[in-house]
């Protein structure tokens, strides 16, 4: 599965999360039918995505997608350092909430607004514009839930601002990345680099003539 596919059913799992653990907030009747169009959600972003890899047959590998010029390898180092980097400080952000500033319903929208500004940076690792559109939604939800947390203190506003609304934002991007076909990698021009060594036999044969 091409990494553009893997990232997006990882979203998918994530908006999931986002909407099950937050949606406890609602009303019994509101809770239960957020969950489950939530999990409705989720498999017809599997569905579309199984769709999409049999009608565009077989894609280029995380592994073949990176390389001299072409988009960097996915998840790679530094893939993985800004996941590092994102885990730490919404652990060190949730302590300090939890604690000196006793607002621990305040969690998810700081949550929210690390995983909107991780966004950016990933847009910068994949090349994919479309990830400036999705960091700046789920920080404004996270911005929002904090605005709310420390001034009226309502949790259950908090709870469905700052998680379950990017919940869902993740699972309709999810939805709109597993329905587009992955970009194929750049081919090496020929003349410069791998393609040097055959533009040197084309001009021996040049010159023979």
């Amino acid at each position: 599965m091409a990494g553009q596919h893997i990232g997006s059913v990882v979203a998918a799992v994530f908006g999931l999360v986002y909407v099950e653990v937050n949606a406890g907030e609602l009303p019994p009747i509101a809770c239960w039918s957020v969950r489950v169009l939530a999990l409705v959600f989720l498999v017809a972003v599997g569905v579309l995505a199984r769709t999409t890899r049999r009608r565009g047959g077989a894609e280029a590998s995380p592994r073949q997608e990176g390389g001299p010029g072409g988009r960097p390898a996915p998840f790679g180092r530094r893939y993985w350092l800004i996941v590092v980097m994102e885990f730490a400080t919404i652990v060190a952000g949730a302590r300090v909430l939890s604690g000196p500033l006793e607002r621990p319903h305040a969690g998810v929208a700081w949550v929210s607004l690390v995983v909107g500004a991780h966004f950016f940076l990933l847009a910068q690792h994949f090349r994919l514009s479309f990830f400036h559109v999705l960091g700046a939604a789920i920080t404004g939800c996270g911005a929002a839930g904090l605005v709310v947390a420390f001034t009226t203190g309502a949790a259950p506003v908090v709870a469905v601002i700052s998680g379950v609304v990017p919940g869902f934002i993740l699972l309709g991007s999810a939805g709109w990345g597993v329905s587009r076909r992955p970009p194929r990698p750049r081919q090496t021009p020929r003349g410069t680099a791998d393609g040097a060594t055959d533009a040197g036999v084309s001009a021996d044969g040049a010159a023979r003539r």
